[in-house]
C-alpha cells in the first residue's frame, strides 16, 4: 500500500508539474513570433528610412553647374572675366558679319567689267562695281572713277584704296587680342589673391588644415580656369578671322592685277 501510495503521489505529482509546465512552450511561440515581428517591423522601417534620407539622383545641367562654379569663383574676380567674353565674343560677331559680307565672287566681276571696258561703257562698268558689295568692287569703283587720268593715276587709286580696305578688314582685331590677354591675367590675378587669403585663413587658425587649405585654392583656381576658357574660344575666333582677313587680301591683290591688265588692254 505504501508503495502504491508513493507511486501515486508521484504521478500526480508529475502531472501538476506538467500542467504548470505546458503553457510554457506555447509562450516561447508566441513570443518568437512577436519577436519575429518587431523584427521585420525594424526591418521595414530600417529600410523606409533609407529610401526617404537616400540623395535623389539628379543630374545637374552644364547651366547649374558653370552657374555655382561661377559663384564658388567670386564674383568680383570672375565678372571680369565674363565681361572679357561678351564684349570680345560681340567684337568677333561683328568682325564675321563684316568679313561674309565683304567676300565677292571677284571672277564674275572681271568678267562683267571687262565686258563693259570692251564696248567702251565705263560708266557701266562704275555701275556693276557700284552694285557689287565687297572692298574689291570698291576698289575697281575708285580705279574706275580715274580712267580719264591716264592708267598711272588709275594704279596709284587702286593701291591707295587697296591699303584703305586692308585696314577696314583689320578693323577691331586688336581689341579682340586684348581680351584675350585680358581674360587669363584677370584669372591669374584672381588665384593670386585667392592664396593670400588662403595663407591667411591658415595663419588665422594656427594650423594648416587640408580644408582650409583645400577650400581656398578651388576657389583661387576657378578664375584661372575661367579665364583659361574664355582666352581659347577667343583664340580660335581670332585665327578664323585672320584665316579670312588673308583671303580677302589675296582676292583683293589678285583681282586688282588683273583689274589694271583689263584696262590695258583695252585702253584706246
Amino acid at each position: 500500500m505504501s508503495i502504491v501510495g508513493l507511486l501515486t503521489f508521484t504521478n500526480l505529482n508529475g502531472l501538476r508539474a506538467q500542467d504548470q509546465t505546458a503553457p510554457a512552450p506555447e509562450a516561447t511561440t508566441e513570443q518568437v513570433d512577436e519577436q519575429t515581428a518587431d523584427s521585420n517591423v525594424a526591418v521595414e522601417a530600417e529600410e523606409a528610412a533609407e529610401t526617404v534620407a537616400a540623395p535623389v539622383d539628379e543630374t545637374k545641367s552644364f547651366h547649374q553647374v558653370l552657374k555655382e562654379k561661377y559663384i564658388s569663383g567670386g564674383a568680383g574676380w570672375m565678372t571680369p572675366v565674363l565681361i572679357c567674353l561678351i564684349f570680345g565674343m560681340a567684337l568677333v560677331i561683328e568682325r564675321i558679319i563684316y568679313l561674309n559680307m565683304a567676300t565677292t565672287n571677284v571672277q564674275k566681276l572681271l568678267e562683267g567689267i571687262e565686258g563693259f571696258v570692251a564696248k567702251g561703257d565705263y560708266n557701266g562698268a562704275k555701275e556693276l562695281c557700284r552694285d557689287t558689295r565687297g572692298p574689291v568692287a570698291s576698289i575697281f569703283y575708285q580705279g574706275l572713277d580715274r580712267i580719264d587720268e591716264g592708267l598711272d593715276n588709275v594704279e596709284k587709286a587702286v593701291t591707295s584704296y587697296g591699303g584703305v580696305q586692308m585696314a577696314r578688314l583689320e578693323n577691331n582685331m586688336t581689341w579682340i587680342t586684348l581680351f584675350i590677354a585680358l581674360a587669363p591675367s584677370f584669372g591669374f590675378l584672381g588665384t593670386v589673391v585667392g592664396m593670400v587669403q588662403a595663407f591667411d585663413d591658415i595663419e588665422v587658425a594656427g594650423d594648416i588644415s587640408p580644408t582650409v587649405v583645400a577650400g581656398g585654392m578651388k576657389v583661387a583656381l576657378l578664375t584661372t580656369i575661367f579665364g583659361l576658357i574664355v582666352a581659347i574660344i577667343l583664340q580660335i575666333f581670332y585665327n578664323y578671322l585672320l584665316t579670312k582677313i588673308e583671303s580677302l587680301v589675296a582676292a583683293m591683290e589678285d583681282g586688282s592685277i588683273s583689274f589694271m591688265d583689263i584696262l590695258v588692254k583695252n585702253k584706246k
